[in-house]
């Protein structure tokens, strides 16, 4: 499947594994291993139907936003947000949004 980025920091950290916005992310070395092997399986499928057969991504069409998500690893809160389009997708940012999965502290 062909991947597009448009966030140019999410795109630093992808292939070099560093950036200033998400140096956090970086030094998280379980994290950066799972980030790389969801890359891997974004670029092996063919659609996103695909996705589905990854329990791990957790991937769902999200509601109303005509975007769509996947989970990055288990357990934790960051999530990739893409569009899909003709030839592949779109991934607008990654998302680190605290209550999505029942954390509604």
């Amino acid at each position: 499947m062909k991947i597009q980025i448009d966030d140019p920091d999410l795109k630093e950290l992808i292939f070099t594994g560093s950036n200033n916005r998400y140096s956090k992310l970086a030094r998280d070395k379980k994290f950066m291993a799972a980030l790389g092997r969801v890359f891997r399986v974004l670029e092996v499928v063919e659609n996103t139907n695909g996705l589905r057969l990854y329990s791990f991504l957790h991937y769902e069409q999200l509601k109303g936003i005509r975007k769509s998500s996947i989970r990055i690893m288990n357990g934790r809160i960051e999530r990739l947000i893409f569009e899909e389009i003709d030839d592949g997708i779109e991934i607008k940012l990654l998302e680190i949004n605290r209550d999505h999965y029942g954390n509604k502290k």
